[in-house]
């Protein structure tokens, strides 16, 4: 079965265009996949059935994994099945009649603009890696990109005097995002100033943010600095990595933003998925309702 999953692998590189993150995503949950199926002892892809997807999912479920990581590993069984299908590898689909869990959606955590103020102001400026930190969150919240867009940025991509950048989101789309007058500022001074000594060799790498070895900054090397950053600032509440891009589109639908373009700037393909914070938003009046209404 090694075999047939990385030449579906490689389909989803080359024909789908999809990201190393969701790539190794795939990888990840087709090897558990692959060894909970050798543990039944299967010697063949044409002995997969239904039943045997199902106590898989259901062995998740026992692992105590929550229903959004049952419902990735679905999809890509599902997705593994009719590549084998398709390629005349199997006789048939045991995942066609699979259902995903319902997914609970929880409303994605927000800063305050008074906290978000603070953790842009919180960089120290007496270094190059100051600068470089500064540089990327006003760019995340100028722009709401994924962090993964963000550290793919490659010089080329930074289109300062137009007021804008190019990036690729996901399944490889390109899309152009308007950048404001702060966050601008912030990656002209890392440029001018501190990216040519963090760069280990002159012209090694393209990339626009650069790590202390000079390479390309990782999801894993921002995720530490944002951590880092957040409690020099005092910021109490809990953040993941698109804690900035939550906070970017909630605050545009509190100003009065078009839900459609707030949708175009996050590159959501569905408007669904953007409305979620549309609900971030009334639950922000109700709270200011509650905390300062004198009958409320």
């Amino acid at each position: 079965m090694k075999d047939q999953i990385q030449d579906f692998i490689h389909y989803l590189i080359v024909e789908r265009g999809l990201s190393r993150n969701t790539i190794v995503s795939y990888e990840r949950d087709l090897t558990s996949y692959t060894k909970f199926l050798i543990n039944q002892q299967l010697s063949s892809l044409n002995g997969i059935t239904r039943i045997h997807i199902i106590q898989f999912l259901k062995a998740l479920k026992d692992e105590g994994k929550s229903s959004k990581t049952i419902a990735r590993h679905t999809a890509s069984i599902r997705s593994f099945h009719q590549f084998l299908l398709r390629e005349k590898a199997v006789d048939q689909d045991p995942s066609v009649h699979i259902e995903s869990p319902q997914i609970e959606r929880t409303l994605p955590k927000v800063l305050s603009l008074k906290e978000v103020e603070i953790l842009l102001d919180t960089p120290n400026l007496t270094s190059p890696y100051g600068y470089r930190d500064k540089a990327m969150l006003e760019l995340l919240y100028a722009t709401g990109i994924r962090v993964s867009e963000m550290i793919a940025l490659n010089l080329s991509d930074v289109h300062l005097s137009m007021g804008f950048i190019r990036c690729y989101g996901k399944g490889n789309k390109e899309r152009i995002v308007p950048i404001g007058q702060a966050a601008e500022n912030a990656i002209e001074v890392y440029l001018n100033q501190a990216r040519g000594k963090l760069a280990k060799v002159k012209n090694s790498t393209d990339a626009l943010f650069l790590n202390h070895h000079g390479n390309r900054m990782t999801r894993q090397g921002y995720w530490k600095n944002l951590k880092k950053i957040a409690l020099e600032a005092g910021i109490q509440k809990e953040l993941t990595p698109h804690t900035l891009r939550h906070s970017f589109a909630t605050h545009l639908l509190e100003n009065g933003a078009d839900l459609r373009a707030v949708q175009e700037m996050l590159g959501h393909a569905d408007i669904s998925t953007t409305q979620i914070y549309t609900h971030v938003t009334k639950t922000r009046l109700k709270d200011v309702y509650k905390q300062f209404h004198p009958r409320a």
